[in-house]
């Protein structure tokens, strides 16, 4: 936007600020948020502090580094709200689970390490960070954000001091673990769950799909077609005891094989096409297969022998999971794969639609960081990490409402709810 948009669209942001900002305690604090969502909306090349300020009529860089990286506000009350009033005009059919990257320089950053970076397609000097975005195909927004502390953090104490990370959260969590935090404290925040859709990096971990199974979550995830799989009508069998040792356990006549082993034996004709939603060159149509396999992997079994009561008393029997699977025109073979908690009987229409919606996310992320700036923040704090990213948040959100209904203002609160989170994550 350049500065006369901004300025037109002043009154609805202070708005939005009062509302949003609410638990903010300070009326300063307050007006330096609304300078910082102006700076990041503002047209320019750069959106780190100084630069913002110095396009800014009213910026000052002392106040708004002081406001981003030492200020003691709590983020987490504001992303609550902001996630309160998104859920309620986006209604979200499926939450995305992802994880973003931020190229850095050097090694000061809080969470910067030499990990693999989405960003440049490889290993590289950056940060990564774990999100959850509520999505349907016309419009989305991130809910709740956590930066990702590789081994690289953890195991130094002093290091994550230095850099603000608080006492309880330098603590070594996969990104899976991160994720279902994540989704803890959207479900305290009285937030409803829909579909959880996530890409392959978290399909894989049985124990991710644990843990949603767990909090009742339903699930559509992205798999690698590698993980290996029995077909449903595959049965253990138990060996005769032979006299010696422990007694036999049951087992599966034949070793499993790969999902896409399984899926190409399927057949061309169990796969019918689907159209799931229009792009810009025309609608999206392939061809999908529902199946229901038992998944077969270590993680699996084990999963399945302690719900069985221990490895002794385990029957043998795998679960039955639902598997939609993609095989497009003109391929030699299928190409996509998800795993679902959902039932196989569920319509293949639905599955997919779900399924592809993680194409949202990608469009979160290009506004986020082409259009506000997610990506240029130049502190090392976590503090002033975590107020970066809400603010920029809060920037996209407010467009967002925007678009949704340009002659939108803010609700009416009953009362301005306290913080009831101290810790800053």
């Amino acid at each position: 936007m350049d500065t006369h948009e901004v300025n037109r669209l002043r009154a609805a942001l202070g708005l939005f600020v009062a509302d949003v900002f609410a638990s903010v305690p300070r009326k300063d604090q307050r007006a330096k948020g609304e300078c910082y969502l102006r700076g990041l909306m503002l047209d320019g090349r750069r959106k780190s502090i100084q630069p913002m300020a110095a396009r800014l009529s009213d910026g000052n860089m002392q106040a708004l580094q002081q406001f981003v990286n030492q200020s003691p506000w709590d983020p987490l009350p504001v992303r609550r709200r902001i996630a309160e009033r998104l859920s309620q005009v986006v209604r979200p059919e499926v939450w995305v689970i992802d994880d973003v990257s931020f190229p850095k320089c050097g090694n000061a950053s809080v969470g910067v390490a030499r990990q693999y970076c989405g960003a440049v397609g490889k290993r590289a000097n950056c940060q990564v960070a774990v999100s959850v975005h509520a999505a349907t195909d016309t419009a989305s927004c991130p809910l709740e954000w956590q930066l990702y502390l590789p081994r690289e953090w953890t195991d130094e104490p002093d290091r994550c001091r230095r850099a603000g990370v608080p006492r309880e959260v330098v603590v070594r969590r996969e990104k899976w673990r991160l994720a279902l935090g994540l989704l803890d404290t959207l479900a305290r925040w009285q937030l409803q769950a829909p579909v959880i859709v996530a890409d392959a990096g978290y399909g894989v971990s049985t124990r991710f799909r644990l843990g949603l199974q767990e909090r009742g979550l339903t699930y559509v995830l992205a798999l690698q077609g590698k993980e290996v799989a029995h077909p449903e009508e595959a049965e253990p069998h138990q060996p005769a005891y032979g006299g010696v040792g422990p007694p036999t356990l049951p087992r599966y006549r034949l070793p499993p094989r790969a999902l896409s082993a399984v899926a190409a034996e399927a057949g061309a004709e169990r796969f019918c096409e689907v159209t799931w939603r229009q792009g810009s060159k025309g609608v999206m149509t392939s061809r999908f297969a529902v199946l229901t396999v038992r998944s077969a992997g270590k993680q699996c079994l084990a999963a399945a022998q302690e719900a069985g009561g221990g490895r002794s008393r385990w029957d043998g029997v795998l679960p039955v999971q639902t598997v939609l699977v993609e095989w497009p025109h003109g391929q030699d073979a299928p190409t996509g794969y998800w795993i679902s908690n959902l039932s196989a009987a569920t319509p293949v229409a639905d599955l997919v639609r779900w399924a592809k919606m993680r194409w949202r996310v990608e469009h979160d992320y290009r506004e986020l960081k082409h259009g506000l700036g997610l990506d240029h923040f130049e502190g090392r704090t976590w503090r002033g990490w975590h107020h970066h990213v809400t603010l920029v948040t809060a920037a996209q959100a407010f467009l967002t409402l925007r678009r949704l209904d340009p002659k939108a203002e803010a609700p009416a609160r009953a009362s301005t709810r306290p913080s009831t989170h101290s810790k800053t994550c």
